[in-house]
């Protein structure tokens, strides 16, 4: 079932049974088969063809969230038997929010691996309070959360202040207007991110603040899964600054509008470890680059 359920996301991900046969290096006979060997199992249709278009059922947005999982669950555990088979190696543990998993800590983990081979560097994910309890617990090193955090015991180092954008499929009717406002969001389609993240707090607070009552059709905890579904479900997103880039945009035909009562709500991403003190000197390196990177 996981190699049918790789294939499925394939297909979604590129949009077209066309790209996803040549990525994939599979006829597309073949691909309907997995896919119809998929339905059988989970006994559901996955697609519906609307046009030339194939859009996901609802049954079919659940199995990509959960092939989503999968994969990363996958990739956690080919990293863990590599790191059982290395020898003669440091370690670095990061804590991660599942904010800053998505948005601060992929390029933290690329620049701390190219400037550190020598490093295995895992990461945990959590709420914010979660990540700060297993820094006070030693159970990982270091912290990445999207907040300042007022702990005694632990040293708090702002990074960057983050806010919200919004993103729309570029062929989005209310992108003609140009400059919106936070008004405009009434009853706009939205996907939103699943609650309990600060992210998801804030926009929670702004729809209070300005009464938006947005038309919610998904929650996810994945980014990646929402901008593949906005063209889906023709609807549009908030998301942080710091998860955007111009490719993503450029890949999924999005567009970022510009409202400004977003730009002025604005949240701080800090490194959160114990007293350098109680630290390796490895691991107090790796805080003084990373504090480097953002100051």
């Amino acid at each position: 079932m996981y190699e049918e359920l790789h294939v499925f996301t394939v297909i979604v991900e590129q949009s077209s049974m066309n790209k996803a046969s040549a990525l994939l290096n599979l006829s597309q006979p073949a691909l309907s088969r997995k896919i119809a060997k998929l339905e059988d199992e989970i006994g559901v249709e996955l697609f519906r063809r609307v046009g030339k278009r194939l859009e996901l059922t609802r049954i079919g947005q659940l199995t990509y969230e959960y092939a989503l999982e999968l994969r990363q669950l996958h990739r956690h555990y080919l990293q863990t038997v590599s790191e059982f088979t290395a020898t003669g190696r440091s370690s670095l543990t990061i804590g991660a929010s599942l904010t800053t998993l998505q948005t601060t800590l992929p390029d933290l983990i690329q620049m701390l691996t190219s400037t550190h081979p020598e490093f295995d560097i895992k990461a945990v994910t959590g709420k914010t309070h979660e990540i700060v309890s297993y820094v006070r617990e030693h159970k990982v090193d270091i912290g990445i959360v999207a907040s300042g955090i007022d702990d005694a015991a632990l040293r708090c180092v702002p990074l960057f202040d983050d806010h919200l954008l919004l993103v729309l499929p570029r062929s989005h009717v209310v992108t003609e207007k140009g400059m919106l406002h936070i008004e405009d969001l009434n009853g706009l389609p939205m996907i939103l991110f699943s609650k309990g993240t600060w992210y998801r707090i804030m926009t929670d607070e702004l729809f209070d603040t300005y009464r938006i009552s947005p038309d919610v059709r998904m929650e996810i905890d994945s980014f990646e899964a929402i901008l593949r579904l906005l063209h889906t479900c023709r609807a549009g997103t908030l998301l942080p600054k710091s998860y955007m880039r111009e490719q993503l945009l450029e890949d999924n035909d999005l567009i970022v509008v510009p409202i400004k009562e977003l730009a002025e709500a604005k949240r701080t991403t800090s490194l959160i470890h114990l007293d350098p003190a109680a630290l390796s000197p490895s691991v107090r390196q790796c805080i003084n680059e990373i504090t480097a990177k953002f100051n």
